[in-house]
């Protein structure tokens, strides 16, 4: 039986082999286990874990963070070039088609040597359809589409990324407003206090009952309150206007839910090293760029190799418009051709050297990343245990300065003892209680903190919340012929 010769060029494209080597997964040193592991870890990395917190208010923050910030925008807009990159890239792979027409009247010179034959002046009417199409022998338009595609997939991680780094931010900076809330809390309520014992020694000091002493001590400690507020307002104020940039919205104030006493310490996620790898976006942002520079040296190689082509067109050419669609205007030609390299001076070789420099240094980058990932995981664990510590032992320092305070206010009272321990007690008092919310503020951050470094399954569901269409897992480093 007679082949068609289209049959026999579409069957030497699949069988063609592809320059260059095939990626595959670098083995990688991952500890068994994190160092400081927490053994009370629950399976929650996969899960909208910022609701454990029981705050609709953070929850509705998240909500509209994820809606409008405008980071996430871009980096959806930097996926949409990249998947315009992928298909002009791997549009080559198939036959070109055109078309083009053309209609001229021309009149030639009747002064030259040689007579003019037929009609002067004269028309000429055309219309063609054309089709190319580059056979890609070596692979060098499959590398190039693996590439594109596995840029594609990067762009993809890197807005994944932006998505982790958001909801983290955005949980994070309303956590440290609800700590800045409660020690702006402390802070008046103790002005309120010094208040009192101001006007109370200044009236006991106009009868005698104290020294002028007594009452510059109180004052003092009034005023260190009174300046204490300032500060706390500003960092309050400043925050609200940074969280509001995080929420695509003008600066302006932040709604309270839940107080930092009231939040709950959400469970540590669970997870062990290896998982670091497919969890978090970043990780598979740098393979992916790994992938791409792979590819790039076949396609580089490739260009060592001949390029054969294929050309045709076919269609009408008449001298007179009324003769234009009769059968004897039709025209076809078909063609091949094939060109080479012979002598580039290095063009070809320096090519496939800067692309094996880049798969290098995208190889050095990809291990670095995941070291850096292994470090991060491990200084969140560390610092969440740490601070779970200090937080005990600053309940234990706030509690001990309250009776120590209580006990020299009624040795005072009894006239036991000066005012000045009084005064000692509360200097003491004032700034355990601010630790305390700092404190706690802070390892709350730090489960956020946690839930960052380990990545998970929830910032598909965070994506879920930005509106954007489902673009799918499958991250197949290698195209197949489609």
């Amino acid at each position: 039986m007679r082949r068609h010769p289209i049959v026999l060029v579409v069957g030497a494209v699949l069988s063609g082999c592809m320059m260059g080597p095939n990626y595959q997964r670098p083995s990688i040193d991952t500890p068994a286990t994190f160092r400081f592991e927490v053994p009370q870890a629950a399976e929650t990395a996969n899960t909208d874990w910022w609701r454990q917190f029981g705050d609709p208010v953070l929850d509705d923050l998240i909500a509209e963070a994820l809606a409008n910030n405008k980071g996430v925008r871009i980096a959806a807009a930097n996926i949409e070039q990249a998947a315009g990159v992928l298909t002009t890239t791997r549009a080559p792979l198939f036959p070109q088609v055109g078309y083009r027409g053309n209609a001229a009247r021309h009149r030639l010179s009747t002064q030259g040597s040689s007579p003019v034959a037929g009609s002067n002046p004269q028309s000429s009417f055309e219309l063609l359809g054309g089709a190319s199409w580059e056979i890609d022998l070596w692979g060098r338009i499959r590398r190039l589409t693996e590439s594109a595609r596995a840029s594609f997939f990067a762009s993809v991680e890197a807005r994944r990324g932006v998505i982790l780094s958001l909801v983290s931010s955005v949980a994070s900076s309303y956590i440290q407003l609800r700590g800045l809330d409660a020690q702006l809390e402390v802070a008046r309520r103790t002005l309120a206090t010094y208040a009192e014992a101001v006007k109370l020694f200044s009236l006991q000091f106009k009868h005698g009952q104290v020294s002028e002493m007594t009452v510059a001590q109180a004052r003092t400690q009034y005023a260190t309150a009174l300046a204490t507020i300032p500060q706390l307002e500003s960092q309050i104020a400043q925050l609200e206007q940074a969280l509001s940039i995080l929420l695509g919205r003008n600066p302006g104030p932040i709604t309270r839910g839940t107080t930092i006493d009231a939040l709950p310490l959400v469970a540590v996620p669970a997870g062990v090293p290896s998982q670091l790898l497919n969890r978090r976006p970043d990780l598979a942002q740098a393979e992916q760029n790994l992938v791409a520079a792979n590819a790039q040296i076949g396609a580089a190689k490739a260009l060592y190799f001949p390029t054969i082509s294929l050309t045709g067109t076919a269609g009408l050419m008449s001298g007179e418009l009324h003769d234009l669609f009769q059968g004897p205007a039709r025209t076809w030609r078909y063609a091949g051709s094939f060109t080479g390299p012979i002598f580039t001076a290095g063009a070809i070789s320096g090519q496939v050297a800067q692309a094996e420099a880049a798969q290098q240094a995208a190889l050095v980058s990809y291990e670095a990343a995941i070291q850096a990932a292994f470090a991060d995981v491990a200084n969140a664990l560390v610092a969440h245990q740490k601070l779970s510590e200090q937080l005990e032992a600053q309940r234990e320092l706030v509690t001990a300065a309250r009776d120590y305070t209580r006990l020299a206010n009624l040795q005072y009272t009894g006239g036991y003892t000066p005012y000045f321990t009084v005064l000692q007690a509360e200097q003491q008092l004032f700034p355990a209680e601010l630790n305390e919310a700092q404190t706690r503020a802070a390892l709350l951050s730090s489960l956020v903190t946690v839930y960052q470094a380990m990545g998970g399954g929830w910032v598909t569901e965070a994506d879920k919340l930005t509106g954007a269409p489902d673009i799918g897992t499958d991250r197949t480093p290698l195209i197949p012929f489609p």
